[in-house]
């Protein structure tokens, strides 16, 4: 079928930001600030988070929202969802919208899973006989069975997640709308979610709206890819040719400072990442095997025991390369910074990173598809005869090919000269 489900017509949202007037900490600063520049007012000023943004999305439709931080998609999909009021424009939705932009989002912490599931079957309209019959389907999936009749401000993030999940994709729902959130989760339980969002668009013709900075999932799940930019709609199209946009872009744009988004009422925060060789001098673009370094800066509210600080490295697609953790520790309130180093000779190409924050094995700040780094075909030392690929160039050495010979497991180098002719 292609009858539409999801109608947007120029949709934009804006936000007011007060910017106040700096503290001081002495009457004389105070007096003397108000000399130069009188009583004003608190500036203001309109911020666009989405401007002009149209599409239809019709049933049974797979669609990735793609872009980088900032660029409006969690913004789109609160609006899609009825839970932010747009500015103007106009948003047809026809059926049930199932939604999961937060992990927890419509949980009351002081009711248990069980009690949740219920609660949240309840506000997608479903009635009590239709939540029983699909009870045993949810929890198994989730695998919180030990724990269903434990409060959910007692589960750990991921145990939030594969619970709310579970509800949004089991329970019916015309339009299903997930976004960042299944990153919390482990690698297993991603690919699951993934197979039955598949599932659910394929048998039940559901509509998936699906936001990731994995462009491997979109890739593998999506036909079809929405690149937002800065609010508005950069591209739509086929994900193949939306993502190879997306990445060639996401290449030009890389900066020495990427300032990091920040994380709600989280009582830790990254509020910076600074890239840079191992002399401490701004660089974003590196010789091939050519060490670097990278500077974490997170705030802390509050005082955190057994606090750690992450750092992934992933390609352009959202594959994981490597993953660097900062030594444990009890902090109290301030602000902190952490450096990682990285000696691995990557392949050339172009990588961006996950930042988190935990303590006491708690996530309290998760990000991904940060920043970006790149790595030149130019080798710093000996340049190899290729050097693009995947992941690490594992070394220098380059063994030579022998005939594979049945009768034997091995040959000798004598016997491999003679065959090679020299």
């Amino acid at each position: 079928m292609n009858d539409v489900v999801i109608s947007a017509r120029k949709v934009a949202k804006s936000y007011v930001i007060a910017h106040e007037a700096p503290k001081h900490t002495t009457l004389g600063e105070a007096l003397v600030y108000k000399f130069r520049h009188g009583f004003r007012r608190m500036e203001k000023e309109t911020f666009w988070a989405l401007n002009d943004v149209s599409f239809e999305i019709s049933r049974g439709d797979v669609v990735g929202i793609i872009g980088r931080n900032g660029a409006g998609k969690s913004t789109l999909l609160k609006i899609l969802s009825q839970i932010t009021v747009l500015t103007r424009g106009e948003v047809d939705l026809h059926g049930r919208v199932g939604s999961l932009l937060e992990v927890g989002t419509g949980f009351h912490p002081e009711l248990t899973g069980r009690e949740n599931i219920f609660l949240n079957g309840t506000i997608l309209g479903m009635g009590r006989r239709e939540i029983e019959k699909r009870f045993d389907e949810i929890v198994a999936f989730a695998e919180v069975e030990q724990f269903l009749d434990t409060a959910v401000k007692r589960y750990s993030s991921g145990m939030y997640v594969r619970l709310a999940f579970a509800v949004a994709a089991h329970l019916r729902s015309d339009i299903l709308i997930v976004d960042e959130v299944l990153a919390v989760g482990d690698l297993a339980f991603q690919k699951k979610c993934l197979g039955k969002m598949g599932d659910v668009a394929k048998e039940k013709g559901t509509t998936v709206l699906f936001v990731s900075h994995n462009m491997a999932a979109v890739r593998a799940l999506c036909s079809r890819a929405i690149l937002l930019k800065n609010g508005r709609c950069e591209a739509d199209g086929a994900t193949e040719t939306v993502i190879a946009g997306y990445l060639s872009s996401s290449t030009e744009e890389m900066r020495t400072v990427i300032e990091l988004p920040p994380a709600g009422r989280a009582i830790a925060r990254a509020t910076a990442l600074r890239l840079m060789t191992m002399e401490g001098k701004p660089q974003s673009q590196f010789l091939l095997g050519e060490p670097w370094k990278i500077r974490l800066e997170f705030e802390c509210d509050g005082a955190l025991p057994h606090l750690i600080a992450g750092l992934g490295l992933r390609n352009m697609e959202g594959i994981p390369l490597v993953t660097w953790w900062s030594a444990p520790g009890d902090f109290p309130a301030g602000r902190y910074a952490v450096e990682f180093c990285c000696r691995f000779p990557f392949c050339a190409g172009e990588m961006n990173f996950a930042v988190g924050i935990s303590s006491n094995e708690r996530n309290l700040y998760y990000v991904e598809g940060v920043g970006g780094i790149s790595v030149s075909e130019i080798a710093q030392g000996e340049q190899p005869l290729r050097a693009a690929g995947t992941g690490v160039l594992s070394s220098s050495e380059r063994p030579a090919i022998f005939p594979r010979d049945s009768s034997r497991e091995s040959i000798n180098v004598e016997e491999i000269a003679t065959v090679s002719g020299k």
